[in-house]
């Protein structure tokens, strides 16, 4: 953004852009770690009570950390 577009949207949201940026990747990643623990929870308790070998639990938390490393890699670096 150029000068004229930083000061206006300061000036509309209060907020510099770098902030707001923060707020919107830290809500990314909020997200993606609730629904995270969510799936890997549900997996869990499919494989206590025997419904998913183990195999298929393990697929599940690969699954997850995958997800959660390729964000990581493209919204952070």
């Amino acid at each position: 953004m150029n000068a004229a577009q930083t000061a206006a949207f300061q000036a509309n949201s209060g907020i510099p852009p770098s902030d707001m940026a923060t707020v919107l990747l830290s809500a990314v990643f909020a997200v993606l770690l609730v629904w995270g623990t969510w799936a890997m929870r549900s997996a869990y308790v499919g494989w206590a009570d025997e419904q998913l070998s183990q195999r298929q639990f393990l697929v599940v938390v690969v699954r997850f950390a995958v997800l959660y490393l390729v964000p990581t890699f493209f919204l952070l670096s």
